[in-house]
This record gives C-alpha cells, sequence and structure tokens, in this order.
C-alpha cells in the first residue's frame, strides 16, 4: 500500500504490520454515518486510521 499527500506531496509506502509482517490493505469503515479510509491486516491483527500529512488524510493506493 502507497499512500500519498494531495498537498504537498510526501508518501509513505510499504505498510507492514508489526505483529505478523503482512503488507497491510486498504480499506474504509462507516463512523457516525461518515466513511473513514483505514490500513488493515488482513489476517486479522487490527487496523489503523490511514495516515495524515498537512492536516489531511493522504490518499492510499492498493
Amino acid at each position: 500500500m502507497e499512500c500519498k499527500c494531495n498537498k504537498c506531496g510526501m508518501g509513505v509506502k510499504g505498510l507492514t504490520c508489526s505483529k505478523c509482517d503482512s503488507p497491510l490493505v486498504k480499506e474504509s469503515i462507516s463512523k457516525d454515518g461518515n466513511k473513514v479510509q483505514v490500513a488493515k491486516c488482513p489476517t486479522g491483527c487490527g487496523m489503523i486510521k490511514s495516515p495524515t500529512c498537512c492536516g489531511q488524510d493522504m490518499e492510499c493506493s492498493a
């Protein structure tokens, strides 16, 4: 998965789970009626909110 800031161009790639070393995958969840982008472990270890930069969520690709 690769994430990039649309404002400044900063990016991260190769996000992996620290528990099982699997590459995280792009997902979205609904919270209070809003869609939130998350990075999720495909083996079920957990998920994190996708990275932010310049005060906004980075755009992530699978």
